[in-house]
Formats: C-alpha cells, structure tokens, sequence
C-alpha cells in the first residue's frame, strides 16, 4: 500500500515538473502546460479516491489525530 502511494505522489510531482517546464520552454503557445496539469489533477483525484477505498475495504486504517 505504501509504495503504490509513493508511486503516485511521484507521479504527481513529475507531472508538476514537466507543467512547469512547459510553461518556461512554449510560452504558452501550446498546450502541454494545460495537458501536464490536467494529469496531475486525474492522478490526484485517483490518489484521494483509491486512500477512501483502500480505508472502506480495511487495507488501511485511521489513527486519529491525538491531541497532547
């Protein structure tokens, strides 16, 4: 379960990275900006929701937030 996070969170930022140098190579004159961003939004909303299953199908389970 850990490294399937892992492996999502990189593909985040990976798809960060490549808007990012997109943005500073095109100047906005395609739409590989919006494209690379638009992945990070799917892999980010597929992150969220693949956390709330693995939670409801007890792969995972909440600690709580411990207040000292």
């Amino acid at each position: 379960m850990r490294y399937i996070v892992i492996l999502a969170f990189l593909g985040i930022i990976g798809s960060l990275a490549s808007a990012l140098i997109y943005l500073m190579r095109d100047k906005g004159g395609t739409n590989r900006t919006v494209n690379a961003l638009t992945v990070r939004i799917g892999l980010s909303i597929a992150l969220f929701l693949f956390v709330l299953f693995a939670h409801h199908m007890g792969w995972i389970q909440s600690t709580g937030i411990i207040a000292r």
